[in-house]
């Protein structure tokens, strides 16, 4: 329709969306001249030049939707190309985020141009004397919730914030803030405070965070939900063992990539222990990891609330190491893994009638087509679940894209469980401030989260680096290895590895930087050659068995 140049103007009918993709080597600058916009749920301020840019990156793609109808005005890019559809068909691509893009203003002093690092976009807001951003680094900052809204936050990525709550009430994910006491968050948490009846909060911070306040949000529904599942959880306390309706509520929370499910998990969870229930928190998600490192899936029981700052406690977890960050790797490995961890907890929920009253809540990975559907319905029914909670619509144009996957993923699920009594299947909208995580983003955030549990949030832990021999240890890997020949298999038959087959490795310089778990076996199906080796232990001591088990997460100590 248009293409760089000099200043474009754009009129948008009511209920119409004009498309953007920004030029490979040339950012472009656009602001709204009339009317009303908005990008991913975020309305455009009027007439302040938005400036997006990917740097290292080569395309960016931009929604600017209207209700009523607006202009726009667009200025730069190379080959900047700008198409407006009726239809909807286009596909937003999820590698190319750009939201959250705008921070709440309000009046005060005088900036003209801000820097806005938002990752993996940074965007530059020309802004007219007398509008500053809602947050900045420097002193304290006071910033007021109204009813029923929500301040999400980024802290920046080299330095950590203090919040504390001034006046009223105000949570994060679900976790009550104490009045009057300075928390303090480390670099690149994202967190949001919700607020039910209003507060006030006030912020210092080194580097100016990213904030947003959103005074619409999903939080109510998710708490009816959670109301909810308090009534199931009081009807099922008095009951005996014996009593199939004994069984409180088990959450599972599903939903593509980047639509909230940890948020979620968190909230329940910590609204329950509020409650005074202790609620299984289940793990299945092996590419971030909730509990513990990424590679592995666990549960551990919630007896308080959440605390916002070091997250899950990690006390009594109980932790089975897959070794990979996505099923695909070995898929019935991961079968039998999700198997045995629900029949652990099973035996543990089935003695403690307090613990099977209050339930559990499950998260999920990201990935909901082919085999990953199906590793959803295994997990639904491995662990009985009898509330499916679907995240991934999202507010506004967002939804024009993810409103087909979460009707699709909620739609096949209700169709499988519609004969299987007392199980319901809940549709929910994702939070707003959900933050698109690309490849890059992800790979930190695992290198981040195993150097977490090595050195702790604070560093405030000292992991031991030791040296061994090699003949001290034995390293396997679990899958693979020898297939029997097509001979000796029945006719039509195809040779296929045992995917619970250990497989022993040697150990040379391909384990550097491998992430290995302690097995508790006391027997090895082999001995490895004799050298030395140097490893890093999160206590001082010897190892608790010389058996270890690999897989292919590994972590380079920066």
């Amino acid at each position: 329709m248009a293409h760089g140049g000099g200043p474009r103007q754009v009129k948008l009918d009511r209920e119409s969306e004009l498309r953007i993709e920004v030029g490979y080597d040339t950012p472009l600058k656009f602001r709204l001249l009339s009317g009303t916009a908005e990008i991913f749920g975020n309305e455009l301020p009027p007439d302040i030049w938005l400036t997006p840019s990917r740097p290292g990156l080569n395309l960016l793609q931009a929604f600017v939707f209207t209700w009523n109808g607006a202009t726009v005005e667009m200025e730069g890019g190379t080959e900047t190309e700008y198409w407006a559809d009726e239809n909807g068909d286009t596909a937003l691509n999820p590698c190319c985020p750009m939201t959250p893009i705008l921070r709440s203003l309000d009046l005060g002093a005088s900036v003209k141009e801000i820097r806005m690092d938002i990752f993996p976009i940074e965007f530059t807001l020309k802004i007219p004397n007398g509008i500053p951003p809602m947050a900045h680094g420097g002193g304290p900052r006071q910033v007021k919730l109204d009813r029923e809204s929500e301040l999400r936050i980024e802290v920046g990525y080299d330095a950590p914030l203090k919040l504390r709550l001034l006046s009223g009430t105000a949570e994060i994910f679900g976790t009550e803030l104490p009045p009057d006491f300075w928390l303090t968050f480390p670099p690149r948490l994202k967190f949001a405070v919700f607020t039910l009846n209003g507060a006030t909060i006030e912020m210092e911070a080194v580097r100016k965070p990213s904030t947003r306040l959103m005074r619409y949000t999903p939080n109510i529904s998710y708490v009816n939900v959670h109301a909810v599942l308090e009534e199931r959880r009081h009807r099922a306390k008095p009951l005996p063992p014996d009593d199939p309706n004994s069984q409180g509520p088990r959450v599972i929370v599903v939903g593509p990539t980047d639509s909230g499910k940890s948020t979620l998990s968190k909230m329940l969870l910590s609204w329950a222990a509020k409650k005074g229930w202790k609620p299984t928190f289940v793990d299945l998600d092996i590419g971030q990891g909730a509990i513990t490192i990424p590679g592995c899936i666990a549960a551990t029981p919630i007896e308080m609330p959440i605390d916002p700052v070091e997250g899950i406690p990690l006390d009594i977890p109980l932790v089975y190491f897959y070794g990979h960050t996505t099923p695909s790797n070995n898929v019935d490995l991961y079968k039998v893994l999700v198997k045995e961890l629900a029949q652990v907890v099973e035996r543990q929920l089935s003695g403690n009638a307090e613990s099977r009253a209050s339930g559990m809540v499950i998260n999920t990975m990201g990935w909901i087509e082919g085999q990953g559907y199906e590793l959803l319905l295994h997990a639904i029914d491995t662990f009985n679940a009898n509330v499916v909670l679907v995240l991934g619509q999202a507010p506004m144009t967002v939804r024009i894209f993810l409103l087909n996957s979460q009707e699709k993923l909620w739609s096949m699920i209700r169709n499988v469980l519609k004969n299987k009594p007392g199980v319901d299947v809940v549709k929910l909208q994702k939070s707003g401030g959900v933050v698109s995580r690309n490849a890059k983003f992800r790979q930190k955030s695992r290198s981040h989260r195993i150097r977490e549990y090595f050195y702790g949030l604070a560093n405030d832990l000292s992991p031991h680096s030791n040296i061994a021999n090699f003949s001290d240890f034995s390293v396997f890997r679990i899958g693979g290895g020898p297939q029997a020949p097509r001979s000796a298999l029945p006719i039509g038959a195809e040779p296929a590895a045992d995917p619970t087959r250990l497989a022993p490795v040697n150990i040379n310089r391909d384990l550097l930087h491998t992430v290995l778990a302690v097995s508790f076996a006391k027997e090895p199906d082999q001995i490895i050659s004799r050298k030395t080796i140097t490893y890093l232990a999160p206590s001082a001591g010897e190892l608790p068995s010389k058996y270890l088990i690999a897989g292919t997460v590994t972590w380079l100590e920066t």
